[in-house]
Formats: C-alpha cells, sequence, structure tokens
C-alpha cells in the first residue's frame, strides 16, 4: 500500500490519511446505525484534492428484491443488469460539473451474488442467510473535486423499493451527515 500523503484542498492541508481512514470508517457507522433496513442504504461520500470517492452498502432487497443468490433465469437476468447498471455508476451520481470529474473505479462485492472477494472475511460484507447487502465502491476522478457542490444521486428514479439514503460527508468543509429522500436526492458537499 502507498504511502499516504498530505493534500492541500482548499487552502487546507488535509492529510489523505485522514480522509481515508474517514472513508474506511463511515461505512461501519452506517451499519451499527441502519442495520439491514430495508428501504434504506448508507452512502459515504469522502472529497479529496482530485477525488470523490463513494461507499454504498444495501440491502440486497432495495435493487433486486430479494437477497439470496438467483434461482430462476429471470432472477440471474435482474442480477446481471444490476451489476452493468452499478459499474455505470457515472449515471447514478453525478457530481457537480463544477469540479470536472470522471468516473475512475466501481467496485462491487457480495458474497450471496458472488462478487468481488465473495467468501473472503472481510470488514464490509454483511451476508446473513437470507438478509444479504450489496457494498459498492465508486471513485471519480477530478480536476478540483473542492469545486463539487453536490451530487445528484439518481438512485431513487432507478430503484423504486429505495425510500432512504443516509448520507456521511468528509469534505474540505468537514464531516456532516445528510438524509436523501425521492425528489430530495441532491447530496450537498457543503456544510
Amino acid at each position: 500500500m502507498p504511502k499516504p500523503s498530505s493534500r492541500h484542498v482548499g487552502g487546507a492541508h488535509v492529510p489523505a490519511l485522514v480522509l481515508a481512514s474517514l472513508a474506511l470508517a463511515l461505512p461501519a457507522a452506517a451499519q451499527q446505525q441502519h442495520a439491514h433496513t430495508h428501504g434504506r442504504l448508507a452512502l459515504d461520500a469522502a472529497v479529496d484534492a482530485q477525488s470523490i470517492t463513494l461507499a454504498v452498502e444495501s440491502p440486497l432487497d432495495n435493487f433486486l428484491g430479494f437477497e439470496r443468490a438467483p434461482r430462476t433465469d429471470a432472477e440471474r437476468k435482474r442480477v446481471s443488469d444490476l451489476v452493468a447498471r452499478l459499474n455505470a455508476a457515472d449515471q447514478l451520481f453525478q457530481p457537480d460539473p463544477a469540479a470536472g470529474c470522471k468516473l475512475s473505479k466501481v467496485d462491487l462485492q457480495s458474497a450471496a451474488l458472488g462478487l468481488g472477494r465473495a467468501g473472503e472475511a472481510h470488514g464490509h460484507d454483511h451476508d446473513h442467510g437470507e438478509h444479504a447487502d450489496i457494498d459498492m465502491s465508486v471513485v471519480f476522478t477530478c480536476a478540483d473535486a473542492a469545486q463539487a457542490r453536490f451530487i445528484d444521486v439518481r438512485l431513487f428514479d432507478a430503484y423504486k423499493r429505495l425510500r432512504t439514503i443516509d448520507a456521511q460527508v468528509a469534505s474540505p468543509q468537514g464531516q456532516f451527515k445528510r438524509t436523501l429522500r425521492p425528489g430530495a436526492a441532491r447530496l450537498s458537499l457543503a456544510r
């Protein structure tokens, strides 16, 4: 793992390690606060000098209507469609154009669906029998991420079972929480 550096963000000196640690800690906090609640999704956003990193944790039910390995051809098609749609994360998450961001990485994890490090023990895989989650990390590389004032979140349009997004933000302006709902799905990155 490369040695973390310090970055100057919006005139502030922000150690990259602090942002990375926060990005890793936020999903665990969200998991403890909203442990596997259908209709709810945890979204963590970390803004660094030249990137916006998103971490999503959600019950599979929010996306698929079931929480297990697919059993029929129709269910396998739904899983395939889900994976394709999530991998096109720039259609679901649209950072403020002022930051000049481009999607650079998407990582999906779900033991129930055989995605990612399925079967390995790792910190954010919360599959328990008929209650399975999917975890997603998304990285946008930006010309100047500090210029981003918002992210338009299009998950409610795509997934009708989703009712609430509990968001946590770590940005040069500080750390704070937001709640997004259908009709109010713009995640502000400023206090």
